[in-house]
């Protein structure tokens, strides 16, 4: 290897810029450099990225070795991420690989190596981010590389293994077992295949006691964990100090270890295995894209420690390393959030005082994480995956420590992440002040390139991936740079307390959320800190009570279940909304004043509007005050005050109008025929209210393709999100099942009412479950004569009240009182 560098740098030296050679022996320098790296792990033999990329532009298209210089950049690209993790480098790096490929047609000698380049940096990407589509279309690859080097071929090894990688992944993920049975045969014909002597044979040793310390995870079959132990000390051998895989194999026989401590319960395992961790995490400094990991697993095993022995100074230990996560200075990784999240779960077990900042932690690196990825439903599970039970707990934490402010944040900076984020999609520069001409360019590539982010949202076909990922690594980019310029330094990152308190300035906003740790109400007002409520019921009863209304609620219309419902709003109003309006009336909230509620995961599914005692001479909560939902503070802020025939529209629509003609000069009616998808889209770039009538069709697996029927087919919620309408007011969604989300992931709001509100809409009104076709005309008939105010003005921010009032005409003509209370209302 030195003497390549020494013959490299001569002959560059040599050779004139303007030689044709001169490329060629660019791209040698840089492939010596980059082989003396992954050696040694030397950081500045990644300089030779440079060199690649220099080669590469002498080297233009239709040149018969680009496809060469591109894989080379790409490689270097690669070994770069390796080290330092950052993400455009990874991004980069695919690119290329894939412009490599189609320069490698079927019949090209090199298309394997292109196959397998391509595989390994889709493996990467999928284990920093988790999209599934990437280790999917990894596998793939994977296969067709493998056809392409039969019994053999000199590279057959090296694609049994990377197959093997990419099944294991899978199955890790996904827990199917054909996978597992698939991967450790293949890594075994890897390991033949790579007899003592051979270079990679540290890495077949290293697979094949990965493959097997899995099925023993899923079959528990002893002889899989010796075997797998003994073939990791085999893999150690071979990777000896400076070795650039060391800590790799360090981290993986300790794993090991742990695994047979935890079946046999041998201390000298869990006292190897703790040194190994030592070991790992010399190897991976400050600035390493791995450390975090190594961290958390060092910490891991202190703690396994600690609760076998009880010394406190292995749990000191364990929370010390901890505690280097917030200072991490690479780009965040799924497994920085895994670690920030054990040291929240490590905190709470051990009642520590960092419990606080470990969830302040894991939700920054949440936000940075979610930031990584382009808008696209395809990417909603792994939002969903990674958030899940972090922002409630986080907020229990926070009330517990008496920080209510912070549980506020918290709890919003968790929530409706996917939301959140194409929101910034749609954040205005009106009101920013930005200095000379650079704000102004800055504005306006902010603009364009939120447009065409927002507006590729889910597009059906995949070539538009790279340029979807490109664009969203420059949007990152200019929000980075914007955070730059004076006073914007929070642009576009989680709100603050004192900006999230505007959302009460109508009325306050009830978080009512349930942890696994307590479950609490805390009440938002504008004018003071926020009061907290004990809520003195578990999150499983919390559950329990949401079983049952949706139970109930699959009754509606076919059944005698009036008492039951009545018994399940009864529950709600003692157990939980009951104690809020005490606070609220000692806080002077006066009766008839409007709330808005805030609920959290199983919260979300519970009719809290219509709770009460259900007694003569008692009043209900509608009787109290006017109820209205929000699924986040930010949303309110962010809108400040400026199936069968439906038999019942036609009529439903013409009274509408006669309410309204007098008072709106013109308006849009689509009906039959003329209600296509394409037609409420566009009539809705010239209009500011919307009535829609139709039926509301929930899909709960799919969310984003949750849907309004119309004429030619579904409105469904990604095509709302790829609209750009402009100073949206109202909508009232006569539809069934308006806001009905994903059902293992209440907080994240997916759902058509929260669709539109998200999309711009001020003021929402729809339902939690089916409507009446009937009954829907005597509501919207009610609501828009309350609607209009004394002055023939349409007002948005009325519509709260004129809802609440036109239930409550509802009351005397002896309507089901399922009907009475399946209109809700969003927003302001």
């Amino acid at each position: 290897m030195a003497d390549n560098l020494e013959q490299c740098r001569p002959a560059l030296e040599r050779c004139p810029p303007a030689l044709s050679r001169r490329s060629r022996f660019l791209s040698n320098l840089a492939f010596s450099l980059r082989d003396k790296f992954r050696k040694r792990s030397v950081l500045s033999d990644l300089n030779d990225v440079e060199q690649c990329r220099v080669a590469l532009k002498r080297c233009g298209p239709g040149h018969s070795l680009r496809s060469q210089y591109l894989n080379n950049l790409a490689n270097s690209l690669l070994d770069r991420f390796r080290q330092q993790g950052v993400p455009s480098d990874l991004d980069e790096c695919i690119e290329l690989h894939r412009a490599a490929l189609l320069l490698r047609p079927h019949g090209h000698s090199d298309r394997s190596e292109s196959l397998n380049n391509l595989a390994v940096s889709l493996g990467h990407r999928f284990r920093q981010r988790g999209v599934p589509s990437d280790l999917d279309e990894c596998i793939e690859l994977d296969r067709e590389a493998l056809l392409l080097r039969p019994p053999g071929h000199s590279d057959r090894s090296q694609s049994l293994n990377n197959l093997s990688a990419g099944l294991a992944d899978r199955f890790r993920q996904r827990g199917v077992p054909s996978d597992l049975d698939e991967f450790i045969e293949l890594d075994r014909e890897a390991l033949l295949l790579r007899p003592p002597g051979h270079s990679d044979r540290s890495r077949s040793l290293n697979n094949l006691a990965a493959s097997l310390g899995d099925r023993f995870r899923q079959r528990g079959v002893p002889s899989d964990l010796d075997e797998c132990i003994e073939l990791h000390r085999a893999a150690l051998l071979l990777r000896p100090p400076g070795h650039s895989a060391r800590s790799q194999s360090l981290k993986n026989l300790a794993f090991g270890l742990a695994d047979r401590f935890r079946q046999r319960g041998v201390p000298s395992d869990l006292d190897e295995c703790i040194e190994l961790h030592r070991g790992a995490l010399l190897l991976r400094l400050p600035g390493h894209s791995d450390r975090s990991q190594s961290l958390n697993n060092l910490a891991s095993s202190l703690r396994d420690r600690f609760r076998q022995r009880g010394i406190l100074s292995d749990l000191d230990e364990t929370f010390s390393l901890f505690l280097q996560l917030p200072h991490i200075s690479h780009a965040v990784s799924r497994s920085d959030l895994t670690a920030a999240k054990s040291w929240a779960t490590a905190a709470e077990e051990a009642n520590h005082s960092s419990a606080l900042l470990a969830y302040q932690t894991a939700l920054k690196f949440l936000d940075q994480h979610v930031t990584l990825l382009s808008p696209s439903s395809r990417h909603f599970d792994v939002v969903r995956m990674a958030t899940a039970s972090l922002a409630v707990d986080a907020f229990s934490c926070s009330i517990r420590h008496g920080a209510l402010t912070s549980a506020v944040e918290l709890v919003e900076q968790g929530r409706a992440v996917f939301w959140t984020q194409l929101a910034r999609l749609s954040s205005p520069f009106d009101g920013l002040s930005l200095p000379g001409d650079t704000g102004g360019a800055l504005a306006e590539e902010f603009k364009q390139l939120s447009f065409r982010l927002r507006t590729a949202f889910d597009q059906p076909t995949e070539d538009q991936s790279p340029q979807i990922r490109q664009l969203t690594i420059q949007w990152n980019d200019v929000v980075s740079r914007i955070r730059m310029l004076p006073d914007l330094s929070r642009f576009l990152l989680p709100p603050m307390f004192s900006d999230l308190q505007k959302a009460a300035e109508e009325g306050p906003v009830i978080i009512v959320n349930a942890s696994q740790y307590s479950c609490d109400a805390l009440i938002v007002l504008s004018d003071r800190n926020p009061v907290h409520v004990l809520i003195d019921v578990t999150r499983a009863h919390v559950s329990e009570l949401s079983s049952d209304f949706q139970s109930v609620a699959e009754q509606f219309g076919c059944s005698d279940h009036q008492n039951k419902l009545v018994g399940i709003l009864r529950k709600l109003w003692h157990d939980i909304v009951d104690p809020v309006v005490q606070a609220l009336r000692k806080s002077n909230v006066c009766p008839g004043s409007r709330i808005w509620w805030c609920p959290t995961a199983e919260f979300t599914l519970l009719p809290l509007h219509a709770a009460g005692p259900y007694e003569r001479e008692r009043d209900n909560l509608s009787q109290i005050y006017i109820s209205s939902y929000t699924p986040t503070l930010a949303t309110l802020v962010r809108n400040p005050d400026r199936g069968k025939e439906l038999r019942c529209v036609a009529p439903e629509l013409a009274a509408i109008a006669q309410r309204l003609v007098p008072i709106v000069t013109s308006f849009t009616s689509l009906e039959e025929s003329d209600a296509t998808v394409q037609g409420v889209l566009g009539a809705l770039n010239h209009n500011q209210w919307l009535h829609l009538a139709c039926h509301g069709i929930p899909n709960r697996q799919r969310p984003f393709e949750s849907s309004f029927a119309m004429h030619d087919g579904p409105l469904m919620i990604k095509d709302i999100i790829r609209s750009n309408w402009q100073n949206s007011e109202f909508a009232f969604l006569s539809a069934c099942h308006t806001t009905v989300g994903h059902e293992n992931s209440p907080d994240e709001s997916i759902h058509l009412a929260a669709a539109m509100q998200f999309s711009g809409f001020r003021s929402v009104i729809g339902s939690m479950w089916s409507v009446d076709d009937e009954v829907a005309q005597q509501v919207v008939s009610a609501f828009y004569n309350k609607l209009v105010d004394d002055s023939g003005r349409l007002d948005c921010t009325r519509a709260a009240v004129a809802l609440h009032k036109a239930v409550k005409k509802l009351r005397r003509n002896n309507i089901p009182l399922e009907q009475q209370i399946v209109f809700v209302h969003i927003g302001i």
